[in-house]
């Protein structure tokens, strides 16, 4: 075991001087440095124009951590997606493969150390990071759920990279398809939904009773409405609606949403979510629910028992999450098969002596 751990060591330490010593590398840490510090003091700089209490608010601690996924799934692929076919490509793989290091260890040590510079992104953003931890109420268990998650989805993104770099051929193909691969996961959820969503209609009635103002008679000064309350004749109205509760599970597979998800939600005392993490888990919580096909808002009935705002009363959004179910563990769960599966395929068209190489391929 110890043999096993020293040949995987030696591999990463290789990978990583070989990625480390690099000029463009250390200027691309140093742009996310740079650009997750200019984000963060314009989003401070806005919670203080409009008057928030910016010690209570984890919007800004949020707004970064979504910010370095966005960054971690634009680059990593680029890092991870000629990790072996580029290596083929130089003549450097077959070096390696003549040695003691098996495939798995080959690849497995190439993933470790795409996995490690992307994380690298990570903490080039943790002064930003620390910062609104010191002057935010971020809780505990959000943080360490946020953080858990990113560094996993950063690892997905990295094995897929890698897997495909061992299965296809081309460095460029094997690069574009990982670009491919997380634009379907981050985008490709999205418009699936919604064209999902349009997809499938229902046919919604919605009645509604009015009070009639037309009547003589004066106006309570308090309510605004009139003291002798007329109750007008029920409208119906009838027209489509989207059946996103349908395809809301397409949503699962998207990284954004798996970890908005997986953080605990804040409410302020409205019921309203805090950060981004909030808003997203609620966009997702929310297409779960069936919409109400025969609805009625009997504004006259609130009026006549006293609360004429009772008509119009929704569930805030604190008690929608509470009565919907997560999804988050669903949507780890098929990034994490895609990753091993990916890497997989790599180990087997990495092991020699191989049966058959693709057309072209270059031994030494």
């Amino acid at each position: 075991m110890s043999r096993y751990l020293d040949t995987l060591g030696t591999i990463v330490l290789l990978e990583l001087r070989q990625r480390i010593r690099s000029v463009a590398w250390v200027v691309l840490v140093s742009v996310v440095f740079v650009l997750v510090g200019i984000v963060t003091l314009l989003l401070w700089a806005s919670l203080a124009a409009f008057g928030n209490d910016v010690s209570q608010s984890a919007g800004i601690y949020s707004t970064v951590i979504f910010f370095v996924l966005l960054v971690g799934t634009l680059v990593t692929p680029a890092i991870s997606g000629a990790a072996i076919n580029g290596d083929r490509d130089a003549g450097t793989l077959a070096t390696t493969q003549v040695t003691l290091a098996s495939a798995n260890q080959i690849v497995l040590g190439k993933f470790l150390a795409a996995w490690t510079v992307a994380l690298t992104f990570l903490a080039a953003s943790l002064p930003a990071l620390l910062f609104t931890l010191i002057a935010g109420g971020v809780r505990g268990d959000t943080l360490a759920a946020s953080l858990g998650v990113l560094v996993l989805e950063l690892g997905v993104v990295a094995a897929i990279g890698v897997g495909l770099s061992g299965l296809i051929s081309r460095p460029l193909f094997s690069v574009v398809t990982t670009y491919l691969v997380v634009a379907a996961l981050s985008i490709g959820t999205l418009i699936a939904f919604t064209l999902g969503g349009l997809a499938f209609q229902s046919q919604q009635t919605q009645t509604y009773i009015g009070i009639d103002y037309s009547v003589g008679g004066e106006f309570d000064p308090v309510t605004g409405l009139p003291e002798e309350i007329v109750c007008l004749e029920p409208e119906t109205y009838s027209y489509p609606v989207p059946r996103f509760d349908y395809v809301w599970g397409i949503l699962a597979a998207n990284p954004y949403i798996v970890l908005a998800d997986a953080a605990p939600t804040t409410f302020d005392r409205n019921g309203y979510p805090q950060d981004l993490f909030g808003q997203f888990a609620i966009g997702v919580r929310g297409a779960q629910l069936t919409p109400d096909l025969d609805s009625v808002t009997d504004e006259c009935a609130a009026a006549l028992s006293g609360d004429p705002g009772a008509a119009f009363q929704q569930e805030t959004p604190q008690q929608i999450f509470e009565r919907t179910v997560p999804s988050w563990f669903v949507g780890l769960l098929i990034h994490l098969v895609l990753a091993t599966a990916a890497m997989a395929g790599a180990i087997a068209r990495t092991r020699t002596p191989a049966g058959s190489l693709p057309t072209g391929s270059r031994i030494a």
